[in-house]
Order: C-alpha cells, then sequence, then structure tokens
C-alpha cells in the first residue's frame, strides 16, 4: 500500500497544522517525519517509488531554513512523489519554494505539486494573526484533494513550475534572539527541543547567538511561558514592517503540467 509521509520543518505549530489540512484527503498509512531534532540520522530515512511525501517548511526571509535543507538533502527520495509546501506569515515568500524544488530534486524525489499558505507570523503575531483561519482550511483541504486527484490520474509527474529566482536572495540576519526571564526554572526543555543546539543544555540562560535561527520553538516550548524576545526591538520592528502586511495574501497551488 501507498504511504504517504509529511516530513515538516514547524518550529512552532503553523507548518504542521497546515500539512495535516492537506493531507486530510490522501489515502493511504500516514507517517510523520520532523526535521527538527537536532541528532537525527536523517540518512536512514530511504523512500519508495510509490510514496507520497509532503515536505513542508516555513519561509524564514524568503528561503528554506537552512538546517531543514540540509537535513532533507539527507534522505533518499528515490522517485517518491513530493508535494512541497511552503507556509509564511503573510508578508512574501519569494525563493522558499524554487529552493525547496531544488532541495527535493538533489535528494532524489520528483516534485508534483507545490503549496504556498498563510500561517500566522512566529514573531510578530500580530501579523496573519489566527490563520490559517476557517476560509483558508477549507480552501487547504480542497487543495489536498486536487492533489490527490492530479497524482491519481497522472502515471509520470509533468514539469513543476514555481515561483522564484536563480540565484536565491541573500539569508540577511534576524535580530530575533529569544532569552529567559524571571519565570524560568532552568527546566531544560527549551535547550532540549532547539533544533540547532543553540541553548546552553547545562545554562538555559546562555544562547549561542551565532547558533541561533529565530525559529521561535524555544517560546513554544517553554511550559512556564518563560521565554521571550525584546518587546522595543520587537515592537519597532512590527511598525517599521507594518505596510508589508497589510493585504491579506491568499493561499496558492501549483501542479506539474499534464503528461
Amino acid at each position: 500500500m501507498m504511504a504517504v509521509y509529511e516530513i515538516t520543518f514547524s518550529p512552532t505549530g503553523g507548518t504542521d497544522k497546515v500539512t495535516e489540512l492537506l493531507t486530510e484527503a490522501m489515502d493511504g498509512e500516514k507517517r510523520r517525519i520532523s526535521l527538527l531534532p537536532e541528532k537525527e540520522d536523517y540518512s536512514r530515512h530511504v523512500f519508495k517509488s510509490g510514496d507520497i511525501c509532503f515536505i513542508a517548511v516555513p519561509s524564514f526571509g524568503g528561503r528554506v531554513p537552512q538546517e531543514a535543507a540540509k537535513r532533507l538533502g539527507m534522505m533518499k527520495g528515490n522517485q517518491a512523489r513530493a508535494v512541497l509546501v511552503c507556509v509564511y506569515g503573510n508578508r512574501a515568500y519569494e525563493d522558499t519554494l524554487i529552493e525547496l524544488k531544488d532541495v527535493a530534486d538533489k535528494a532524489g524525489f520528483v516534485p508534483a505539486a507545490a503549496v504556498a499558505a498563510i500561517a500566522e507570523h512566529s514573531i510578530m503575531h500580530k501579523f496573519a494573526a489566527g490563520r490559517p483561519d476557517e476560509t483558508d482550511q477549507k480552501e487547504l483541504r480542497e487543495f489536498g484533494k486536487r492533489v490527490r486527484e492530479y497524482l491519481e490520474h497522472q502515471e509520470k509527474t509533468g514539469e513543476l513550475s514555481v515561483p522564484g529566482n536563480h540565484p536565491y536572495k541573500e539569508l540577511g540576519t534576524i535580530p530575533f534572539i529569544p532569552k529567559p526571564g524571571k519565570a524560568c526554572n532552568s527546566c531544560g526543555r527549551c535547550a532540549a527541543l532547539c533544533p540547532v543546539g543553540a541553548i546552553d543544555l547545562n545554562n538555559v540562560k546562555k544562547v549561542d547567538e551565532e547558533k541561533c535561527i529565530s525559529c521561535m520553538r524555544c517560546i513554544a516550548v517553554c511550559p512556564k511561558h518563560a521565554r521571550s524576545l525584546n518587546k522595543v526591538v520587537l515592537f519597532a520592528a512590527e511598525k517599521k514592517m507594518a505596510k508589508l502586511f497589510e493585504t491579506r495574501k491568499e493561499n496558492e497551488l501549483f501542479l506539474g503540467e499534464a503528461e
């Protein structure tokens, strides 16, 4: 029986939520693979040509998170068909989809379809707040049905075209480094679950700012809600970028050309 894989890099849960909506319509056994664990041997994941793999990442500054790209690149696609999913916070996803397509191609997957979807911004939560909302959820479920129908009726996947540019846009530095507050009891959960090992396991108040990718996972998993961003820096960023977020962006679906 065909297996359906959800391969996701979802530090705060938004990417997982979008992927779950898209895969609701899919038949077959569903299996989930997280690209978050730092110590995982991702080369052990070997797929079959009949498998369907939903590969989903958030857009970090218009690019694929580099750790996600590296870990995905260790897998062996073996011509399994891939549905590429880019999740972004209502600004722009720029070169994320085309980079994800290149990474999937190189790993041996066959990109068949792609989705760009909106979810609440993981840093500035006021932007795209509550998304995917009810309208989004209905649309993403419909996208999932259309993807299933496409895959069922295409014996051979046609060339998939997605937006983006070569070379990709340069990676920028994001000045958002979460730090612990007084409520922190040094339980270590943030350090254990950081996808890049940026938090010292022996002293969670110590953060390697060179390693930190500003994914906000430490904030999302803290049981005491003790980690946060500098409020002054966050407020200034929200004010500066407000115009880029004011227009509601819509979800997009891309299917490979019919053979």
